[in-house]
């Protein structure tokens, strides 16, 4: 076979180049905003806007507000999921943007409980629907624009769309805890609390800027004529690829809860459990950077071993470690907690969550790879927003004593992944432009499907 000439490789080198960095660059941004809420959920908003409700009835309303972004996820990502299978993956990534950069925007401007009572709360719940909606939208919008420009590595490349939230993480509570250390604590929380939102305008600017100069997906663009032609992406993952979407919903839903569980509950649990905010929050910042090394690695490990082996040792992993996690931070010291957050965050997690991105784009088809990696990815999200919720109300049933049953809830989702990648099939040799010509009626899963002969 005669060589590529120079002039058609370098165009998608450097287009891949400029793909993976925008949705690095997009996802952090995104993901700010989304995870800057998780925090102030956790230290902020609790006294801000449930100020009338004692100290854990707050904690668990403040929680109910941040899983209500969860709950939007999936709707964003069949609503932006329909129209980027249709139209193409990079006009819905500068509308997800936008929607997310304006409602952080107005967070920050919202009045308190104590100057307009009950509507303050209930505007806050609408913003947060808006940024579920938004960053339901983005995340498969951002992997598909670089797995689907990749032509080889693709667990790597797609995986620094999910390297962008711990970096969000990062940066948020950066802001969020350098904002803290420059003032008192009434300022704080007067009117402190507000910068980290309000900076999201800018940060927009920038993902929008970034956003712009990256061309469509070569896979896309081969099947758009065909994209315009077909049924809603929507229905198509419905009835044909049913068994898919349900297992990649369980194959996911163990790193969420875990994620939840590490970067939202362990804030509030170890400032109730004795720590200064700040030392939690400290820990916090540092395992989540250290993840961002961790998600990389686990997915470039995906592409030379398999996504299956390295989801399922993270989810036995964490199935152990959720029984241990508790027992460290009530050891009371600031060490130990740092070391359990590390653990947790940067090592095994990682595991679960660094395949994720590319084994979610492997299972579906390009006529409805964004709607159904999306939904699968969203769907499973919920563990992320609903675990938090759920461990604070049994935290206050219990008046605050025992965390046995939340380390069962967590290794129950641990064994739901095992059971889930079990019954998938290897997708790291996945070619993107094949699957798009699987006929419907060839099988759910890709692995079994069979070209057509059209």
């Amino acid at each position: 076979m005669p060589e590529t000439p120079p002039s058609q490789t370098q165009p998608s080198q450097t287009q891949l180049r400029r793909a993976v960095s925008s949705s690095f660059i997009g996802s952090v941004i995104e993901y700010y905003d989304f995870l800057l809420y998780a925090t102030a959920s956790a230290v902020i908003f609790n006294k801000v806007f449930f100020s009338s409700l004692d100290p854990l009835a707050a904690t668990v309303a403040s929680f109910g507000t941040f899983a209500t972004g969860y709950l939007a996820r999936p709707l964003g990502g069949v609503l932006f999921g329909h129209f980027g299978d249709r139209l193409g993956r990079k006009r819905m990534l500068v509308l997800t943007m936008t929607l997310m950069g304006i409602a952080s925007f107005l967070i920050g401007l919202l009045p308190t409980y104590d100057q307009i009572g009950s509507l303050a709360p209930i505007t806050l719940v609408l913003l947060r629907i808006l940024q579920g909606i938004a960053v339901g939208g983005e995340w498969g919008g951002a992997v598909l624009m670089s797995a689907e420009h990749a032509t080889s590595r693709r667990g790597l490349w797609a995986s620094f769309t999910n390297a962008g939230a711990p970096s969000g993480m990062v940066l948020s509570t950066a802001v969020l805890t350098g904002t803290g250390a420059v003032m008192s604590e009434q300022a704080f929380l007067s009117w402190g609390w507000r910068v980290p939102f309000l900076l999201s305008i800018l940060l927009l600017a920038v993902g929008l800027f970034v956003r712009m100069r990256v061309t469509e997906t070569p896979v896309f663009e081969a099947a758009r004529n065909a994209a315009a032609r077909q049924t809603a992406p929507l229905f198509d993952v419905l009835r044909n690829h049913p068994k898919t979407l349900l297992l990649a919903v369980g194959v996911g839903l163990s790193a969420f809860v875990a994620q939840g569980t590490l970067t939202t509950y362990l804030i509030a649990y170890g400032v109730r459990a004795g720590f200064p905010r700040q030392a939690v929050l400290n820990g916090l910042t540092l395992s989540s950077a250290l993840a961002v090394v961790g998600i990389v690695g686990c997915a470039a490990l995906s592409d030379r071993v398999g996504r299956r082996p390295v989801v399922l040792t993270g989810a036995l992993l964490m199935a152990v470690f959720g029984f241990v996690l508790f027992p460290m931070v009530n050891s009371g010291s600031t060490a130990v907690l740092t070391l359990a957050l590390v653990l947790g965050q940067s090592i095994l997690h990682p595991l679960m969550f660094g395949p994720l991105a590319a084994l979610y784009t492997e299972l579906f088809a390009t006529r409805s790879r964004y709607t159904g990696a999306s939904l699968g990815y969203q769907i499973a999200g919920l563990g992320a927003g609903l675990a938090p919720l759920l461990f604070a109300q049994l935290d206050a049933s219990s008046g605050g004593g025992g965390t046995t049953t939340t380390s069962m809830i967590i290794a129950a989702s641990c064994l739901l992944t095992v059971l889930c990648v079990l019954a998938l099939r290897e997708t790291r040799g996945q070619d993107l432009t094949s699957v798009a010509v699987v006929a419907p009626s060839s099988g759910d899963l890709p692995g079994a499907a069979k070209p057509s002969s059209a």
